[in-house]
């Protein structure tokens, strides 16, 4: 099934892994977006007491959504585009 976006634009199924486990999303997709509309409600853990953290400003400024992008290093979740094939690790 394709999802039709506001504008009109097709968007098709795009399959990547995050933490190993496999995921699907829609091409145009933020990691964020993909983790957050298949029920993930976690991006990272607390330096402090290792709660569980989601996005907070999902534009990128306030470093809340940081994962690690294998292959490529540290990104931010909100502003990173998913990619086929691509692998993201949590915090």
């Amino acid at each position: 099934m394709s999802w039709v976006r506001l504008d009109g634009e097709v968007r098709t199924p795009v399959s990547f892994r995050v933490d190993g486990q496999p995921l699907e999303a829609r091409s145009g997709d933020t990691v964020l977006t993909a983790l957050l509309s298949a029920g993930e409600n976690w991006l990272c853990r607390s330096e402090i007491d290792d709660s569980p953290r989601a996005g907070f400003c999902v534009m990128g400024v306030c470093q809340e959504c940081r994962i690690h992008v294998v292959g490529h290093g540290p990104a931010r979740a909100c502003t990173t585009l998913v990619e086929a094939g691509m692998e993201v690790m949590r915090r």
